[in-house]
């Protein structure tokens, strides 16, 4: 029933170019950065992933998994990034769905914990996340809460 298609980027690196672009007009951060933490993945230098909902070929949701998102815990790694839906597919589940898909795919490589940084509350905890502690983001002048998933 649902009509969503979720997929990993390694099953369809044909969208890589359009999901760095899509990521960069959400987050801002450049295109180039993506691409990078992409191509890794893609090459099997990392097994840190990227995740995206489509609704027919339009990204509707996406996140990915990077080494650590930009805060001073350098120590709790790998960190969910980027998690993001279009405002007009939100209350949907695709998030939801999105995040247990990440978690799933990280166990299957024996990758657990991991961990996200986030503004939001009462939100994450629905999908099997824990307040973990607070941290510093970079250049961020307020803490920010850290979850974990095990």
């Amino acid at each position: 029933m649902n009509k969503y298609e979720y997929i990993i980027l390694r099953d369809k690196p044909e969208l890589k170019d359009a999901a760095a672009e899509w990521f960069h007009s959400k987050w801002g951060v450049p295109t180039e950065a993506y691409l990078e933490c992409m191509n890794d993945y893609l090459d099997g230098k990392v097994e840190y992933g990227w995740y995206l909902c489509l609704d027919g070929d339009r990204i509707v949701g996406g996140l990915g998994v990077i080494e650590n998102d930009f805060h001073d815990r350098k120590d709790l790694s790998p960190n969910v990034c980027a998690v993001y839906t279009e405002e007009d597919y939100r209350s949907q589940g695709i998030a939801g769905r999105l995040l247990n898909l990440v978690v799933d795919d990280m166990k299957s490589k024996g990758i657990t914990p991991i961990y996200l940084v986030t503004d939001h509350e009462n939100f994450y905890e629905r999908y099997g996340w824990e307040f973990y502690c607070m941290a510093q983001g970079d250049d961020e002048p307020e803490m920010t809460r850290l979850y974990i998933h095990r």
